[in-house]
């Protein structure tokens, strides 16, 4: 799913009072970790995942290895911050992507 310009601007209004709840520390990006990253995206939708100082992981590089793994949308990357966007395959769980739809 491609977002367009709207749809960025309204993921990212959504994600600024959003904590990071996934950090990238000095082990750097693991499989256990995108399996956790990957549950959260199915009940959350939008997420953020921060890199720590101690790590050796790039920004961008991490974006990328999520990208392809998962399949989410990069929305916004701010520093060391990502903000990540998949859409649920459960409806229950939709509330972003049901609001993406009308943008």
């Amino acid at each position: 799913m491609k977002l367009s310009g709207k749809q960025k601007s309204y993921l990212k209004s959504q994600a600024h009072h959003l904590h990071p709840i996934f950090q990238v520390g000095k082990g750097g990006l693991n499989d256990a970790m995108v399996v956790q990253i990957e549950e959260a995206l199915e009940k959350r939708e939008l997420i953020k995942v921060s890199l720590l100082q101690n790590t050796d992981e790039e920004t961008k590089d991490v974006a990328q290895r999520l990208e392809k793994a998962i399949g989410c949308e990069v929305v916004q990357i701010i520093g060391r911050v990502l903000v990540l966007f998949k859409p649920s395959s459960k409806e229950k769980y939709q509330r972003h992507s049901v609001q993406l739809k009308n943008k």
